[in-house]
């Protein structure tokens, strides 16, 4: 077996996983499909370069690396309420909501990318990897478990994406605020009836959303960089991942986050990386062709 392989499935799953679940959780608690989940993601890298650049040491070191995280999702949280101020609450309660919404959030994410290039130029913005042990000799950048050779960065990567990720849900399953997410899923008339506030409560969703976001904008711009149309891809990624998992279903997506981990390791192995977007959208056809709900879709909407 081929352990690297699979090792970068695993983290491309794990950082993939927090764009898609974050679109789903988005649609399924607000009806919201949140085409500025890419500016979102923008920001954050934006936020986690500033910081980098101006709160950190050098060599970096493990106090440096958590500000460039907190920072980094910190403006995904800030970046999803922005979204939200604009796209959902003055919207929510209007006629055609979810169309409404997609054309504001649509044009958030091309102002966005405008804004940061006269903001910061068209030019890359590296980040650090927060979790490679900078100033160590190359082979101790590695360990070994068994049969399996990782990085620090790749294991740090998918330990704290998957951390991220069980919080969020345990908060959905165990906490009030969660509770009443989850009401809004199942029925967003009859929540707002017994008092649960829509307009809060839906906030709140894009400010969570938003550092998951931010997190992966952390995780992934270590390697692909920050640019003013960085969010260009994520967001291609989290839409097939909440696609493939079946809008709404967070399980799905998680799977579908897998699947798409998985996919797009091995196409970048033995067809190249041009090939991997190709690659996951074929995916796409081919659940949905059989199983047209997505993974775990919602059998049906409740939405009026």
């Amino acid at each position: 077996m081929d352990w690297f392989v699979v090792t970068s499935a695993l983290a491309l799953a794990a950082m993939y996983g927090l764009l898609g679940i974050g679109i789903s959780l988005t649609w399924s608690s607000i009806g919201m499909l949140n085409l500025a989940h890419g500016f979102t993601f923008a920001a954050a890298g934006y936020g986690a370069w500033w910081a980098s650049k101006n709160l950190m040491s050098a060599p970096t070191s493990g106090t440096d690396a958590l500000i460039v995280a907190l920072a980094g999702i910190l403006t995904g949280v800030v970046g999803g309420l922005v979204v939200g101020l604009v796209a959902f609450l003055p919207l929510h309660d209007r006629p055609n909501f979810p169309i409404r919404s997609l054309i504001a959030t649509l044009a958030i994410s091309l102002a966005g990318t405008q804004i940061f290039l006269l903001t910061f130029g068209p030019l890359n913005k590296p980040l650090p990897k927060i979790f490679d042990p900078v100033g160590k000799a190359l082979d101790m950048r590695k360990f070994e478990i068994g049969p399996i050779e990782m990085t620090w960065d790749r294991a740090g990567s998918i330990v704290a994406a998957t951390l991220l990720c069980v919080l969020v849900l345990v908060w959905v399953r165990m906490s009030r605020r969660g509770i009443q997410m989850r009401a809004m899923m199942q029925n967003p008339e009859g929540a707002a009836l017994v008092g649960v506030s829509v307009r809060s409560t839906g906030m709140m969703v894009m400010g969570i959303c938003g550092g998951m976001a931010g997190l992966a904008a952390v995780l992934l711009s270590s390697t692909f960089f920050v640019n003013p149309a960085a969010g260009v891809q994520p967001l291609a990624k989290g839409l097939v991942i909440a696609l493939l998992g079946g809008l709404g279903s967070v399980p799905g997506a998680v799977i579908a986050a897998i699947l798409v981990g998985f996919t797009e390791a091995l196409t970048a192995k033995y067809f190249g990386t041009t090939t991997t977007l190709f690659a996951q959208y074929v995916l796409v056809f081919l659940v949905l062709a059989v199983r047209p709900r997505g993974i775990g879709g919602l059998l049906d909407e409740v939405r009026a």
